[in-house]
């Protein structure tokens, strides 16, 4: 393998799962990099001196840290390579004999890769601060306890929008559209796509339904009504409260993360294999007597 790169290793060894993985893939890494830069997991801030001279960032663990190690290595350029330890591995693809099967892709100099788009979340509080975020699955905005409906006011594009009474929203990029958006009658979207999906949390309406917007479009919630624990969530991993008179201005982020792709998993293929996709109802068999 000509031109080894250089890898940035990002794996919790505290998990024992974690760790054999580690130890049983830690020769090849060997043979296929020149360099191997290992760091902490976590969401401490990585400087650009560590991933200076990096190719690609190899990241082990489930979806939850794939999720967050792409928002932590946003704005440093390193393609991810993502090795399932998790329960499902729908980002996370690759587990450690699939890698070795596609070294010679993923090493190359130019794997195959899918790039993800982030959402930028900023959170202006009324009291004129301005709490900056970014998301790779979705923003959620949750009514929280005491559990009575909130209202919120929503502007598409600063050309006005329709206002929700309910339990919530959530904003989710095409990467996020198959995780709470589904759960919740949200559309599929293809990860490649340029678009933002809007899904209210039982609307108080028979006629607010998700809907898709352009990702040039920017989106702005107001939050007009809401109870004490009222809340915004990014990516199922960072809360903030919210009140009313503070405004979210969601946006599509500037910068994206890339993925390096398993050969043997095309995205839909894992829809249908991880997430069972359309599978039919378990039928009764025929009784033969």
């Amino acid at each position: 393998m000509a031109d080894r790169p250089s890898i940035l290793l990002i794996a919790n060894r505290a998990r024992e799962d974690v760790d054999a993985v580690i130890r049983d893939l830690h020769p090849d890494l060997e043979r296929w990099c020149e360099r191997i830069i290992e760091i902490p997991p976590g969401d401490a801030p990585i400087d650009l001196e560590t991933t200076r001279d990096a190719d690609l960032a190899v990241v082990v663990g489930g979806d939850g840290t794939m999720i967050q190690q792409a928002r932590r290595l946003l704005g440093h350029d390193l393609p991810l390579v993502p090795i399932n330890r998790g329960r499902l591995g729908f980002l996370a693809s690759f587990d450690a004999e699939t890698l070795r099967g596609d070294a010679e892709l993923v090493f190359n100099g130019d794997p195959p890769r899918r790039r993800h788009c982030m959402l930028k979340v900023d959170l202006h509080r009324a009291a004129g601060d301005v709490l900056g975020h970014c998301a790779m699955n979705d923003c959620v905005l949750t009514a929280g306890p005491p559990f009575r409906m909130i209202q919120l006011g929503l502007d598409i594009d600063g050309e006005g929008g329709p206002t929700l009474s309910g339990d919530g929203l959530i904003v989710a990029t095409p990467t996020g559209s198959t995780a709470y958006n589904v759960s919740a009658g949200g559309p599929i979207v293809s990860p490649t796509m340029d678009a933002v999906v809007v899904t209210p949390l039982a609307a108080h309406s028979l006629g607010f339904r998700p809907f898709v917007m352009s990702g040039d479009s920017p989106l702005d919630i107001v939050i007009e009504r809401a109870n004490e624990g009222t809340t915004v969530v990014i990516d199922g991993q960072e809360s903030y409260p919210v009140a009313v008179g503070d405004r979210l201005r969601i946006t599509r982020h500037e910068r994206s993360v890339e993925f390096v792709t398993c050969s043997r998993e095309p995205y839909w293929r894992i829809l249908i294999d991880k997430m069972r996709w359309a599978a039919p109802p378990n039928y009764r068999r025929n009784d033969p007597s």
